[in-house]
């Protein structure tokens, strides 16, 4: 799909200040997030490969080039620059499903500044909403300890896009499947689902209507039991359903009952020992009605039977948290064959930048493989792990802390995605993708993935990037620009 109109206009404006300057630098953009979402100790990487598609077809056809010149903004030799668009940079990106944390470069864009700059907002679109739902899941699937976790929040989303997209990094996040069947076609993932209230409500008794879909899906029944009264109805009529079937021979790969309503930990453990009496203790409880992370953990520690989720709403909306405030800033600027950094200062701590060309490392524990830090440094930057490794905090300098050679392992974070314009990486299955996640959360002490005040893991810089950008402070701080 070409999405190059989907940018805000000022990114077009300055292009063309920079063509009229003659201003075509290289420079390099950084993409990165300030704070987790959810006030949690760790966020999910999901997005990079429709970034990927964008920058594949990033050109401005005729009828693009047409409406930019009845905008009356633009002038002839600019628009007719457009017309040859193509990227030629350098793109390098944290892979999809890995761990990511604050101020760390997510994607590092290095290209002629016209074309750097016209894909900060279609890249930051796609990137801050995918690892936005795919936080919001893997913490859903956190709550559900091991369970089934189906998200289905299609009708809630925000548009087509939001839901179909959402549904991918869902799953990515850690779901095991989708309501939503586009979701399903685009990017081979399973597609899951019952049926409504008014399936029931459309014929004359809840036993006719659940036998005649227990006739039509006999190896995927699930029922759902809350449209009259869950007790003394629903469940009655299903296990009726069920015992009639285990007459027929009928051995069905999964079926069980869904709640959509009600107390779910009171009716999920009368339901389990109904079941269970009526000699069906294999089959399912599901549950829905508006559940999150903090609902079901709750459900959980009161004892709920319930085995299986649908989530919908409070996912696909990461409803607590509906933004995930992914940033794109200028880092540095080629000058002379070498890139110059270059920093943003704000009254706002948070929002001042780490500047230059930069790489990331991610420490880890040798014995236990979890991650110890991450380390900001510039690309000419190597960490040794036959030598002691001193990190500080960037913002406290005086808390320090060394591992000694041969305690930890290193892994370079960025990997590159294009190369002068063309693409080098293949993007991993949606479904491979997830399996990377759940391997990159064990890397994950337990005290970063708890609900309620999470340990942060460190971010540091390495001391030459640190004394830099202390550097750019004395020079902005002296010469009062």
């Amino acid at each position: 799909m070409n999405l190059t109109l989907l940018t805000d206009l000022y990114e077009l404006t300055m292009m063309q200040g920079y063509y009229k300057t003659k201003n075509d630098n290289r420079v390099v953009f950084d993409a990165f997030f300030r704070e987790n979402p959810f006030k949690g100790g760790y966020s999910i990487m999901a997005g990079l490969e429709q970034v990927i598609d964008y920058v594949k077809n990033l050109r401005f056809d005729e009828e693009d080039i047409e409406y930019l010149r009845s905008l009356h903004i633009f002038e002839e030799d600019f628009l007719d620059y457009l017309k040859d668009f193509k990227f030629s940079g350098d793109i390098y990106a944290i892979p999809e499903g890995s761990i990511i944390f604050p101020r760390e470069p997510l994607v590092k864009v290095i290209a002629p500044v016209m074309e750097a700059q016209l894909l900060e907002t279609a890249l930051l679109n796609i990137v801050n909403h995918q690892c936005l739902v795919a936080t919001k899941a893997s913490r859903v699937c956190d709550a559900a300890e091991g369970d089934g976790v189906m998200e289905f929040g299609l009708r809630r989303a925000q548009g087509p896009d939001a839901g179909t997209y959402g549904a991918r990094a869902a799953v990515i996040g850690g779901c095991n499947g989708t309501s939503n069947v586009l979701a399903g076609k685009l990017f081979n993932i399973p597609v899951k689902g019952t049926h409504a209230h008014s399936w029931i409500m459309s014929f004359p008794d809840e036993y006719t209507a659940f036998k005649k879909y227990a006739d039509l899906y006999p190896d995927a029944c699930i029922l759902l039991i809350d449209t009259y009264d869950t007790i003394k109805s629903g469940l009655p009529n299903a296990i009726r359903v069920f015992k009639e079937m285990k007459e027929a021979g009928i051995k069905p790969k999964l079926y069980g009952i869904r709640m959509d309503s009600g107390d779910l930990a009171y009716l999920s453990k009368k339901v389990r020992a109904m079941l269970d009496e009526a000699g069906f203790p294999d089959a399912v409880i599901s549950a829905s009605n508006d559940l999150d992370e903090h609902l079901i953990a709750s459900l959980k520690r009161q004892g709920a039977t319930i085995t299986s989720w649908g989530v919908g709403t409070h996912l696909i909306t990461a409803k607590d948290n509906p933004s995930f405030g992914g940033v794109y800033k200028l880092a540095a600027i080629e000058k002379d064959g070498k890139f110059e950094p270059k920093i943003k200062l704000s009254e706002n701590t948070e929002k001042v930048t780490n500047p230059g060309n930069k790489t990331i490392y991610r420490i880890y524990t040798k014995d236990q493989h979890k991650i110890e830090a991450d380390v900001i440094c510039f690309v000419d930057e190597k960490i040794d792990e036959n030598e002691d490794l001193n990190l500080f905090s960037p913002t406290a300098p005086w808390k320090r802390t060394t591992y000694a050679a041969g305690t930890f392992t290193v892994r370079e974070m960025l990997v590159p995605i294009f190369k002068n314009g063309e693409c080098v990486y293949t993007s991993p299955s949606v479904m491979e993708i997830r399996d990377i996640c759940a391997k990159e959360k064990d890397t994950l002490w337990a005290e970063c993935r708890r609900f309620d005040n999470p340990h942060q893991t460190y971010v540091d810089l390495s001391q030459k990037l640190y004394d830099v950008k202390q550097d750019l402070f004395n020079h902005y701080h002296t010469n009062k620009m």
